[in-house]
């Protein structure tokens, strides 16, 4: 092997230096590198999954939230029905007072035309009845012919008519 220019003593020696050198390298430098490397892969992998998990909690809580913001739109809409119904309800009720007192009234109104008419009535009569004792004191006082007795009549109807225009 001299002959090719290679020293085989220097060439075991370079060797073992090698093979000692690569195990050093080994030991000392390339598993702490893959023990490293290895641990930030695991990190990684374990920040992935937390971010996989809370996009899923968000996920959940975004469909939990609308549910929620549904629920209370429903409610919402509920109330705003019972507040329209109590209204309606209100409206209703007071219309029906209304009608109430306004035929309450009417049926006063006409009460009360009916006791006036009457009062009315019967103060014409008591006219009447004034004005016909009148006129046979008038006609007994003066016992006098048809003609005489048609004039009384008159006058006492016409004293009847103005006392009723007063």
């Amino acid at each position: 092997m001299a002959e090719l220019g290679l020293n085989v003593p220097s060439l075991v020696s370079y060797l073992i230096n090698y093979i000692i050198l690569l195990i050093l390298l080994g030991v000392f430098a390339y598993r702490p590198l893959l023990n490293a490397i290895d641990g930030r892969v695991d990190s990684i992998r374990e920040s992935l999954a937390a971010a996989d998990q809370a996009r899923a909690e968000v996920a959940t809580s975004r469909s939990e939230i609308e549910e929620e913001l549904n629920e209370a739109r429903r409610e919402g809409q509920r109330l705003l029905d019972q507040a329209r119904e109590a209204a309606d309800r209100f409206r209703d009720a007071e219309m029906a007072r209304a009608r109430q007192s306004a035929e309450e009234f009417s049926e006063r109104a006409q009460a009360d035309i009916a006791r006036e008419r009457d009062a009315a009535i019967n103060e014409v009569r008591a006219a009447f009845g004034d004005l016909a004792i009148t006129a046979a004191e008038r006609i007994i006082r003066r016992s006098v012919d048809r003609q005489a007795h048609q004039e009384i009549i008159d006058q006492v109807l016409a004293e009847g008519e103005q006392a009723l225009r007063r």
